[in-house]
């Protein structure tokens, strides 16, 4: 695992969604965790929960919101391969890699049914290309966005280490190991078209335990993952986080619409659990450092990482191309 060096849908398809991960539910347990290197712990989950958009029954905030501020992780592996998760990252393989598939964990892509990103044939060999020139990165763009320090963007920063989510009367914040993302609720319109961002626009809302987030003006340069799998500039993301009403899972489930590099809209979906002051800094899920709060219950906050390698230029999609230049040619 490379590590970054750092300083300091419609109810309709989310119902497709959650039929297809029913299905796909190997009867295998979870597997083992694995270390993550220098020291880290990835936990590998082969089970996905699977949870439905329904009325929320949990604590309420002050301005109505439902109360979903913590800490958590994707529980399934980390952002090496989008659709196998455990595979490991191309030309390096995990172990977990040497099972068979219906026992590792399920693709992230739970519409179409194969599992498979639906690319327009420009776009899937954009992507292979990237794949390839993985381990030999010997131009700029076969170079991962994180390892030079780049936001991991949307929708990656949810499959890289943990996070803490925040909530303040208008606003879901949430700080990611890899740069900080704000979710505007109300009813705000979007930036201008020209205003492209690493971490998107993003505008949403509650519908009983579901957070429903448009998301928009993407730079089309974050990758979802190190086997090259990308969006354009042109995406528009629809995401339901749907959080389980004891507080303790969440999936995110996004469909993801770019007919520049789709041939049809597709869904992700990412399960994720909640992590507390009783878990241990693990040095990838969790990561919580305890507040200085002498005589009071103790608190974990993430601490503010600081990159300094950010130093190159970043192509867009999986391979580089002049910015003038649209991303993928009609």
């Amino acid at each position: 695992m490379m590590r970054i060096r750092v300083i300091v849908p419609p109810v309709a398809v989310v119902a497709s969604a959650c039929a297809a991960l029913a299905a796909a539910q190997p009867a295998s347990p979870p597997a083992a965790a694995q270390p993550g290197g220098g020291g880290q712990t990835i936990r590998w989950q082969s089970e996905v929960p699977v949870l439905a958009p329904a009325p929320w029954h949990g604590r309420f905030l002050a301005d109505g919101q439902p109360d979903v501020e913590g800490h958590w992780s994707n529980i399934i592996a980390n952002h090496n391969n989008w659709t196998d998760p455990q595979a490991g990252a191309p030309g390096e393989p995990t172990a977990a890699a040497k099972l068979p598939r219906d026992q590792r964990a399920p693709s992230r892509v739970t519409d179409p049914g194969d599992g498979q990103i639906p690319y327009l044939p420009a776009a899937r060999a954009r992507q292979q290309e990237f794949a390839r020139n993985f381990t030999k990165p010997d131009r700029p763009e076969y170079v991962e966005p994180l390892a030079r320090c780049a936001p991991a963007g949307v929708p990656k920063s949810f499959i890289w280490h943990g996070y803490e989510l925040r909530q303040y009367p208008g606003y879901v914040l949430l700080l990611f190991n890899s740069g900080t993302r704000i979710i505007r609720l109300g009813g705000k319109p979007h930036l201008p078209d020209s205003i492209k961002l690493w971490n998107a626009d993003s505008r949403g809302h509650w519908e009983g335990n579901t957070l429903v987030v448009d998301v928009r003006n993407n730079n089309g340069k974050a990758l979802f993952g190190r086997s090259g799998d990308f969006a354009s500039e042109n995406v528009v993301i629809r995401e339901r986080l749907i959080f389980d009403n004891d507080g303790k899972r969440f999936n995110y489930v996004a469909t993801f619409t770019d007919p520049t590099v789709y041939s049809r809209p597709w869904t992700a979906t990412i399960p994720a659990r909640r992590y507390t002051e009783a878990d241990s800094d693990d040095g990838w899920h969790y990561e919580g450092v305890p507040a200085n709060r002498p005589g009071k219950p103790v608190l974990h906050e993430r601490m503010e990482r600081i990159c300094v390698e950010n130093n190159g230029p970043f192509g867009g999609g999986a391979v580089g191309v002049p910015l003038e230049e649209p991303i993928i040619a009609r």
